[in-house]
């Protein structure tokens, strides 16, 4: 039995190592990168994030802090939250306080897609309950281009070469 202790000692403190060591490795790969930072002022950075994580591959949500009882936000609503999609990296809140500015389009999220099938249904589904600025056309700079701002006041264009 006291061999057995020190052993199972040892290996459980090389698996949280190894833990501690991979979540570091991530936390650092982050550090330096450039992310576009989401305040969402209707207490709905969540609903935003999930309808995001569903319409492109190859994304995830990386780390989700929330609001307590004693913090300035309401109990639960994202106070940070990490999140990819397709790869980019994104973060988002939901900000306690409620300011005199929003998103605005003069900052969007560009969308290079690669058919357009691909292109007329996050338009479809962007542009739902939200705002068609510029409808799918060929505008001359590419096959086929469409600008939209979605249900939560984010502006995205969409692109076709």
């Amino acid at each position: 039995m006291k061999i057995i202790t020190p052993i199972l000692f040892l290996s459980l403190l090389t698996f949280s190592c190894s833990s501690l060591k991979q979540n570091t490795e991530k936390t650092n790969q982050m550090k330096g990168e450039i992310a576009t930072f989401l305040t969402f002022q209707k207490e709905d950075a969540e609903q935003a994030m999930n309808f995001y994580l569903k319409l492109f591959d190859n994304s995830e949500i990386v780390n989700i802090k929330r609001w307590r009882k004693e913090g300035p936000g309401k109990e639960g609503t994202i106070m940070h939250a990490t999140f990819s999609l397709n790869g980019k990296l994104f973060m988002c809140s939901d900000s306690p306080p409620v300011h005199d500015w929003g998103f605005t389009p003069a900052v969007s999220n560009y969308v290079e897609c690669m058919t357009e099938d691909q292109l007329q249904n996050l338009f479809t589904k962007l542009s739902e309950n939200g705002k068609v600025m510029m409808p799918l056309a060929n505008y001359g700079f590419s096959q086929k281009f469409g600008f939209v701002e979605d249900r939560y006041g984010v502006s995205w264009q969409l692109n076709l070469q």
